[in-house]
C-alpha cells in the first residue's frame, strides 16, 4: 500500500499533556498528509478515542494523572493492539526495552527529528493495518468452522492431522464413503481444496475440541 493509501485509512493519536508539544507534532504530522487527533491527557484518550480507526498512538512517557507507560499496560489489558510510539525526554534503558518487550512499536528520545518521527508513524500504521488484517480472517475463519457440525469438525481435525480416509473411519467407527462425504462438506464450507487447507484453518483459529482431543 503506497502512503497516500495509509494516509486515507489511518488516525494518528497525539497524546501529551504539554499543549505546546502536541500543536507542534499536530502541525508537523498533518503537514505530511496524515490524520490526527490529540488528547491531553491518557485518560481523556481511553474515554473518547475509537479504537476502531486504524492508526498509532504518538505516546509522551511523562504525565499526570497516567502516565504513557501505564496508558501502555491499560491498553493491554483491554487488548487494544494500537501501535504506539513512545517519545520521551525522561527515559531510560531499562523503560525503553520493557516497553518495546510489551509490544511498543518505537521508542524515541526527545528532541526527535521530524524524518525520524515520520518513519516511526509509517512503520506503526503498516504494522496495525496487517494486525487488523489477520484479526479480519481469524474472525471470518472461525465463522466458517463453526458452520460445521460436530461430526464434521472431529473430521476436519483428523483430516488436518493427515489420517487417511480408511484411518479416520477406523477412529470414528463410520464407513469410509461416510468420512469421504464429511471430507468433502468440510473442504466446501471451509473453502479449501487438501488437507494441508483444512491444517490451516485450525492452526489460524486454535480451536480446542471439548472433548479434549488434541490438534497434532
Amino acid at each position: 500500500m503506497n502512503l497516500d493509501k495509509l494516509q486515507e485509512s489511518a488516525l494518528i493519536r497525539i497524546v501529551d499533556d504539554d499543549d505546546a508539544m502536541r500543536k507542534s507534532w499536530r502541525f508537523l504530522i498533518e503537514g505530511e498528509g496524515w490524520h490526527t487527533v490529540c488528547y491531553s491527557s491518557a485518560l481523556r484518550f481511553l474515554e473518547e478515542d475509537n479504537r476502531e480507526e486504524p492508526g498509532c498512538v504518538v505516546l509522551d512517557v511523562r504525565m499526570p494523572d497516567m502516565s504513557g507507560i501505564e496508558l501502555q499496560r491499560v491498553m493491554m489489558l483491554q487488548k487494544n493492539g494500537l501501535p504506539i510510539i513512545f517519545v520521551s525526554a525522561h527515559s531510560d534503558i531499562d523503560m525503553a526495552v520493557q516497553a518495546l518487550k510489551d509490544g511498543a512499536s518505537d521508542f524515541l528520545p526527545k528532541p526527535v527529528s521530524a524524518d525520524r518521527l515520520l518513519e516511526a508513524i509509517e512503520k506503526a500504521v503498516k504494522k496495525d493495518l496487517e494486525r487488523r488484517k489477520e484479526k479480519k480472517l481469524a474472525e471470518e475463519t472461525r465463522q466458517a468452522f463453526n458452520t460445521l457440525t460436530a461430526r464434521e469438525k472431529m473430521v476436519a481435525r483428523k483430516v488436518a492431522r493427515g489420517l487417511l480416509n480408511k484411518q479416520i473411519a477406523d477412529e470414528l467407527n463410520i464407513s469410509e464413503k461416510t468420512v469421504q462425504v464429511h471430507r468433502g462438506v468440510v473442504c466446501r464450507k471451509l473453502g479449501v481444496k487438501s488437507a494441508v487447507g483444512v491444517a490451516n484453518i485450525l492452526s489460524i483459529i486454535h480451536e480446542e475440541d471439548s472433548s479434549s482431543e488434541t490438534f497434532r
